[in-house]
């Protein structure tokens, strides 16, 4: 696993030492990604949470691997995977009651998949089945072209907006229903650095228990 996460992410870099307002921020976004992919039917089970910077950048982050190789997704599928890209930035809300600048890839990651399924993946209410961008020039610069009026362009960014929104405010309602398993995991977390997925379904079982 350790080759797979210096690809994803680097090399561990502990001589990145975060203070610890900053420390218990990134555990708490990383929880919030695995809890909200723990309680969602159609997510990606999680391998590990770690808030051990990395020489890529990251300040911590949670790897989700599929139980098989795949190489379609579903509709609900892919909306499961936005909530929890979203899912730090809920668990920075529900936690501290503001959000931070760690969530911009996932921001970033999470808006790109939104766009495609109205754009693309016919996926959208307002669009349907209907193509409004072509990918002809992605092997020029990766960029996708519109095939729709400026007017209709405008729609699409409302789309998109809503469905943000919607997953946004799913990961948020999530978290706050399992607000004493957040604390609980976040705590654990910043104990000791790194859970696997065995180690936080545990965590979460004995929570599950004791409601």
């Amino acid at each position: 696993m350790e080759a797979v996460e210096v690809i994803i992410a680097g090399k561990e870099k502990k001589d990145r030492i975060l203070n610890p307002k900053e420390k218990k921020l990134v555990a708490y976004h990383e929880v919030g990604h695995a809890l909200v992919s723990a309680k969602q039917k159609n997510a990606q089970p999680v391998q590990k949470i770690t808030i051990v910077p990395r020489t890529m950048g990251t300040l911590g982050y949670t790897m989700n691997v599929p139980e098989e190789e795949r190489y379609l997704m579903t509709k609900e599928e892919l909306f499961a995977q936005i909530t929890m890209l979203l899912g730090g930035r809920a668990a920075e809300i529900v936690a501290f009651g503001d959000s931070s600048t760690g969530a911009a890839n996932d921001i970033e990651r999470a808006t790109k998949l939104a766009r495609s399924m109205v754009t693309q993946y016919g996926m959208s209410d307002k669009f349907g089945s209907m193509g409004l961008e072509s990918s002809e020039s992605q092997y020029l610069d990766g960029r996708n072209v519109p095939t729709c009026s400026e007017q209709t362009g405008t729609l699409i960014d409302e789309e998109v907006r809503q469905i943000i929104n919607d997953c946004q405010q799913s990961a948020i309602r999530l978290l706050e229903e399992n607000r004493e398993s957040l604390d609980k995991v976040s705590q654990y977390l910043l104990e000791k650095e790194n859970i696997t997925g065995k180690q936080f379904m545990k965590l979460l079982e004995e929570d599950e228990k004791v409601a």
